[in-house]
């Protein structure tokens, strides 16, 4: 029987915005590469997009704090969303998802307000929250809907100091205007992640604790027109998280397995849901012990993350035709220089964004993807079972990776 055939990988590193840092996280239908990067001697980070075929970064800036981010896919043309610090300090001393635990989230911790943005033609613009203080968005689609998690202005009982107010999912439709996604059953609070083309929506559904997933993350949504509906889990109690749904609604992401101790115990695995197979287990590569599924494209091919627990060393994957794959056993010869550390997006075309490290100079960098004729499964396995050097990778909220300048 003939080997299967994948597609074998060139590597283009993205230059950062001064920074020690960057990762590629969003690389829609445009070939637009965005993500986040940090600023010359590396106490800022800012949200940074590289236009298709340039290597160089342009700097998003922010919505008048310290520091901004693009931290999932998403896919409007023309346009990218993300959070931003603003120049307000948050009243309540709340932590919110953009920077929790203080200095070791997504951006670090300033005491400013958060919101979600969208950024078009040279201007970033902040979106509503639904009464609170702090906002976040995450997806977005071809026709301009905008997906994330907003405070209301409700002291909820079931957070954790500092963080204060509920918050619901939302999506913010192209003038900017927020429409609450509703949790499942009687969950106070919602987040959504990602929206495809159609409109379908997905997140998560729970309750407040500090805003960052874990028992926030009890429940996997589906929302059709708004209406929520429940996404079987892998069995655990907690980090039940989608990242992305495709167009044919299949969705990805990763999920705990029992045995997770109500959330303090991580064993979550990446994860493919469709309405005809239900929730599927993809594993890990070998190895390891978790797993993270980021993004999806309209193809069916699926990218993300494998590592040993708490992440202690990643490699990036993969999945197509029922197969994980260690990208960094795909690369072609002149890409042999860098270690792909996590996969965070993938477009309709197969190429792939994410993060890496060149392992001459060490430093870490977003790159860009690009399929390059195929190489068989077979040579494939062999060039796994070769040792490979492999990097750290915090888990920040909602499972999302973070990469750290050593200090």
């Amino acid at each position: 029987m003939a080997a299967a055939s994948v597609a074998q990988y060139h590597v283009v590193a993205l230059t950062s915005l001064g920074g020690g840092l960057a990762a590629g996280i969003s690389d829609n239908n445009q070939n637009w590469v965005s993500g986040y990067s940090l600023l010359s001697g590396n106490a800022a980070v800012h949200a940074a997009l590289w236009y298709a075929g340039s290597s160089s970064a342009t700097d998003l800036r922010t919505l008048g704090g310290a520091n901004s981010a693009v931290e999932w896919p998403n896919h409007t043309p023309g346009s990218v969303v993300g959070i931003s610090q603003t120049a307000t300090a948050d009243p309540l001393g709340e932590q919110w998802s953009c920077s929790y635990p203080a200095g070791g989230g997504f951006l670090p911790y300033t005491g400013q307000e958060c919101r979600g943005f969208v950024w078009a033609n040279g201007a970033m613009t902040p979106l509503a929250t639904l009464g609170g203080n702090n906002g976040f968005a995450s997806g977005s689609n071809a026709i301009g809907q905008t997906v994330g998690w907003a405070e209301t202005s409700t002291h909820d009982p079931t957070c954790v100091l500092p963080q204060v107010l509920q918050f619901e999912a939302v999506m913010w439709d192209r003038s900017g205007t927020p429409h609450v996604l509703p949790p499942l059953g009687n969950d106070p609070d919602s987040a959504a992640t990602a929206i495809n083309d159609r409109g379908d929506a997905v997140g998560i559904s729970g309750i407040c604790q500090n805003a960052v997933g874990n028992q926030s993350a009890a429940q996997m949504v589906l929302w059709r027109d708004g209406v929520p509906m429940r996404i079987p889990t892998l069995g655990g109690a907690a980090w039940n998280t989608p990242e992305m749904i495709d167009d044919a609604e299949d969705v990805v992401g990763f999920s705990d397995l029992p045995g997770d101790q109500n959330g303090a115990h991580f064993n979550g695995h990446a994860f493919l849901w469709t309405a005809a197979a239900g929730t599927k287990d993809l594993g890990v590569l070998p190895g390891d012990a978790v797993s993270f599924a980021y993004s999806i494209n309209n193809r069916g091919q699926i990218v993300g993350q494998s590592c040993t627990p708490g992440c202690a060393s990643s490699r990036a994957f993969i999945y197509q035709n029922g197969t994980m794959y260690d990208l960094n056993a795909l690369l072609d010869p002149s890409s042999a220089a860098y270690d792909l550390i996590f996969a965070n997006d993938i477009n309709d075309e197969g190429q792939i964004t994410g993060l890496a490290v060149n392992t001459g100079s060490g430093a870490i960098v977003a790159f860009r993807l690009t399929p390059r004729g195929s190489v068989s499964s077979q040579s494939v396995r062999r060039t796994m079972a070769e040792p490979m050097p492999r990097y750290r990778v915090r888990m920040g909220p909602l499972g999302r990776p973070i990469v750290s300048i050593a200090s």
